[in-house]
C-alpha cells in the first residue's frame, strides 16, 4: 500500500494502483524531458509522493526505468494484438501496426528510454519483453502466411526500424533541412515495402 495526502487527510493507495501512478508520472516526465529527468527525486514529485514510495515500490531507479520499459512494451504488444484482431482489409491492419509501432517508441519516447537502457547496461533485465514478443509473433504466425521464423524476422525489423525512427528520425531531418515528420515517413513506407515483399515471396 501507499499513502498519498489530499490535505490533512491520509489516502491509502492499493499496490498496483500506487505502481501505476508513479510510472504513469515517469512516462510523463520521459516524453516531456527525455531520461535524464528519470532520476528518484524528480519522479517522486511528478507523482505526487516520497522518495522513499519510490524506492518501497521498485527498490531502485534502476529497476523503475526497467518497469517502465516493460509497462510500454506490453501497452503496444496489447494494441498490436487488439489491432490483429480487429475485422477489416489487410492494408489498413498493416497501416494501423504501423503507426502504433511508430508512435510508442517515438512520440511515447520508448526509443530513448531503450537506449538509455541499452547504454547503461540495463536492457538485460528486460526478462517480460521475450514473452511479449513470443506471444506477437505466435499471434502473427498464426494467420498461417508465415513461419514462426519469418513472423519473428518481421518483428526484429519492425522494432529494429520504429526504434532508428524514434531516436534519430527528428536531428536527421532537421540537419538536412526536412520536416520533423520526414524521417519518420520513409522509414514507415521502407517497413510497409518490406513487410509487403515478404509475404508475396
Amino acid at each position: 500500500m501507499s499513502i498519498r495526502k489530499i490535505g490533512k487527510i491520509r489516502i491509502r493507495r492499493p499496490v498496483e494502483e500506487a505502481r501505476e501512478n508513479i510510472l504513469a508520472a515517469a512516462e510523463k516526465l520521459l516524453v516531456e524531458q527525455g531520461p535524464l529527468a528519470l532520476k528518484l527525486t524528480e519522479v517522486a514529485a511528478a507523482a505526487k509522493v516520497a522518495n522513499a514510495s519510490v524506492l518501497h515500490h521498485f527498490g531502485s531507479i534502476d529497476t523503475l526505468h526497467t518497469a517502465l520499459m516493460e509497462r510500454m512494451v506490453q501497452q503496444l504488444i496489447a494494441d498490436l494484438l487488439a489491432i490483429s484482431d480487429r475485422v477489416g482489409d489487410e492494408e489498413g491492419q498493416r497501416d494501423a501496426v504501423v503507426r502504433a509501432l511508430f508512435d510508442v517508441f517515438e512520440t511515447r519516447g520508448a526509443a530513448r528510454l531503450a537506449a538509455w537502457l541499452e547504454l547503461t547496461g540495463e536492457w538485460k533485465r528486460l526478462t517480460h519483453v521475450r514473452e511479449a514478443v513470443a506471444s506477437v509473433v505466435t499471434k502473427r504466425a498464426g494467420f498461417g502466411d508465415v513461419t514462426p521464423a519469418e513472423a519473428q524476422d518481421l518483428v526484429l525489423v519492425s522494432v529494429l526500424v520504429a526504434m532508428g525512427a524514434g531516436l534519430f528520425g527528428r536531428s536527421l531531418a532537421h540537419l538536412v533541412g526536412q520536416a520533423p515528420a520526414h524521417t519518420r515517413s520513409l522509414a514507415a513506407e521502407l517497413l510497409r515495402a518490406h513487410v509487403v515483399k515478404r509475404m508475396d515471396s
